[in-house]
């Protein structure tokens, strides 16, 4: 999982991110509780930047969750800070000044959620991710 976010953050220049247990503990317990309630929604407290994936089917592997994340790229424009679609776990992933990250995933019959939490958050109003 923090290579797959790393391959992705030296594309544009941003340092590398390091594992956190405490952060993957938290996102363990967030994707427990989705897992458990039949949810699919961000944690509300907001602290840390957040990142969720839900399939349905065969399980995923780290690398297909941070590819789906990554996929947004193609709607971010750097040159004017915009998106066009959904773009914000792709800015997440790539945030210059996000340093840790951890990450869980809970699994329920055919249904999986994957959550990563960041710190510092990500997707400030009106800055650059890189």
């Amino acid at each position: 999982m923090l290579a797959a976010h790393n391959s992705y953050r030296r594309q544009v220049g941003s340092p590398p991110l390091f594992w956190s247990t405490q952060l993957a503990s938290l996102a363990q317990d967030w994707a427990n509780y989705l897992i458990r309630t039949g949810g699919y929604k961000h944690r509300a407290d907001g602290q840390y930047g957040e990142n969720l994936f839900e399939v349905v089917g065969p399980p995923a592997d780290e690398r297909q969750v941070v590819n789906a994340w990554a996929a947004e790229q193609a709607g971010y424009d750097h040159h004017r800070n915009s998106c066009s679609g959904r773009c914000g776990h792709y800015t997440q992933i790539v945030w210059h000044d996000t340093r840790r990250v951890g990450c869980g995933v809970a699994q329920k019959n055919r249904r999986e959620i994957w959550v990563c939490n960041y710190d510092p958050p990500g997707n400030i109003l009106g800055e650059r991710p890189y």
